[in-house]
């Protein structure tokens, strides 16, 4: 029997003694039963809630259930497995912090860095245009009608004064044959009042030689006064005769001038309904046909001089200081994008705008290629003045922190954000300082994340493996 004596546990013989159990039992998993430390084994098996124990010591003996409660349970397999088990756990603890300190957040920052170095560049300032022409033209009838015909279409070449396009005069050579009518009226009416003019003249004449005579017999008193009174009042009739005449010729006159103005401005709309080409070019847009109406001012065609084709071209203002008239440029067209054309500025918008906040500039071709179309786009980039000898730094180390521009700058390991001020800056990412560094002051390029004061750095030739180096395929 096993009994629990002074905290410890003795097996009690058929004989009445005692054996202290010094050896402690195990429970297997497997077999169900208690092994001693010293390889012996009691069986037992859970029957009816009692436990029957077979030895391989002296005697066997029946253990009751309530005689094993709290029997302890420990082995040596038990303790080893609890220290393995431990020290895993002190192992992947170390391990997990090496990666925090590596790779994890604790890790620290790579960054690139370089040198601030002294030198000028020139700067280059691009743009994206389009393609257009510098002389162009509308052409359309100055007056409402309806288009007779269209004799050239979209592509053709036309020469200075070529018809190339005529509207319906609808009634307009009937209005000349009637002006015509009134022209050759007028002139009739021109001749009556001339004729009436000399006729009065003459009777004037008449009347005054009458008047003089009959002035020297009142004189000497062979006509009465009254009889010289008729005489003079015939005499002032011829004159105003005379005078109506002459208004009349000069009315006359008026009205075939008049006419033959209306003649003339008739004529001139009758020129008009021939749309003629007024220089030479290329017909670009061929904007109605024949049948259609349109309205005064409405193009039927469209005509472009082809040796007057420039690049309208948008650029940065914050960037467009120094942009004057007759700088050089490179122009790279969307068609030919393996070709690059020489240009120069030609001409530098007054008036910017204000909703993009684009400079427009004009760039005319040296030798206008080959096969360019009005309205293709084009990338353009101009040579700005070179810059004095200053400090440079590449672009991508300017950072805007706290709203100040600046940089991150090495101070013996550590880091310190340094505010600058910059200039110009090109194409190839290249920025001009001109406060706030010295030279040979080593400062950050890249970080593999953004950088904070007391942050840890690595630097490194390269944040990110090329390719190549990894030997890894595409």
């Amino acid at each position: 029997m096993l009994v629990l004596t002074n905290g410890k546990y003795a097996f009690v013989r058929e004989d009445g003694v005692a054996i202290e159990c010094k050896k402690t039992f195990l429970l297997h998993p497997t077999l169900g039963t208690w092994i001693t430390g010293d390889a012996k084994e009691l069986i037992f098996a859970a029957h009816r809630c009692h436990l029957l124990a077979k030895s391989y010591v002296d005697s066997t003996v029946v253990f009751t259930h309530n005689n094993l409660n709290g029997l302890p349970v420990k082995s040596s397999s038990s303790l080893n497995r609890r220290l393995f088990l431990s020290a895993l756990a002190v192992l992947l603890v170390g391990l997990f912090l090496f990666v925090m300190m590596r790779s994890g957040p604790l890790a620290p920052i790579k960054v690139t860095v370089a040198q601030v170095k002294e030198g000028s560049f020139s700067p280059e300032l691009f743009g994206i245009g389009t393609v257009e022409a510098r002389r162009n033209w509308m052409i359309g009838p100055t007056v409402a009608g309806r288009v007779l015909s269209v004799r050239v279409d979209v592509g053709d070449a036309v020469k200075a004064g070529q018809l190339v396009a005529e509207m319906d005069p609808v009634d307009i050579d009937q209005r000349l044959s009637s002006l015509d009518a009134a022209i050759e009226r007028a002139k009739s009416a021109q001749l009556a009042a001339a004729a009436q003019q000399a006729d009065a003249v003459a009777k004037r004449e008449l009347a005054t030689a009458n008047m003089r005579r009959n002035q020297d017999l009142a004189n000497k008193s062979f006509i009465s006064s009254g009889a010289l009174e008729s005489f003079a009042q015939v005499k002032a009739s011829a004159d105003a005769a005379v005078d109506a005449a002459r208004a009349n010729a000069a009315g006359a006159e008026q009205d075939l001038i008049r006419t033959k103005a209306d003649r003339a401005a008739l004529v001139q709309q009758r020129t008009n309904v021939r749309l003629i080409a007024p220089s030479d070019g290329v017909v670009t847009a061929r904007d109605a046909e024949p049948g259609s109406t349109v309205v005064a001012g409405q193009p039927v065609l469209r005509v472009i001089d082809p040796a007057s084709l420039w690049v309208k071209l948008r650029v940065d203002q914050g960037r467009a200081g120094g942009l004057e008239r007759g700088l050089r440029a490179s122009v790279v067209l969307r068609s030919q994008p393996q070709f690059t054309h020489s240009a120069t500025v030609a001409r530098v918008e007054l008036l910017s705008d204000s909703v993009t906040e684009e400079r427009i500039v004009q760039l005319s071709f040296d030798n206008v290629p080959i096969g360019l179309s009005v309205g293709e786009m084009v990338e353009a980039t101009i040579q700005l003045p070179a810059t004095p000898k200053s400090l440079i730094i590449p672009a991508a180390s300017i950072k805007h922190r706290g709203g100040f521009t600046g940089v991150w700058r090495m101070e013996s390991d550590e880091l310190a954000f340094t505010p600058v001020k910059v200039g110009a800056a090109s194409l190839d990412g290249q920025v001009q300082v001109l406060s706030g560094l010295k030279a040979s002051n080593e400062i950050v390029v890249y970080s593999q994340k953004p950088l904070t004061v007391g942050a840890r750095v690595q630097v490194v030739d390269s944040i990110v493996k090329s390719v190549a180096a990894s030997g890894e395929t595409p």
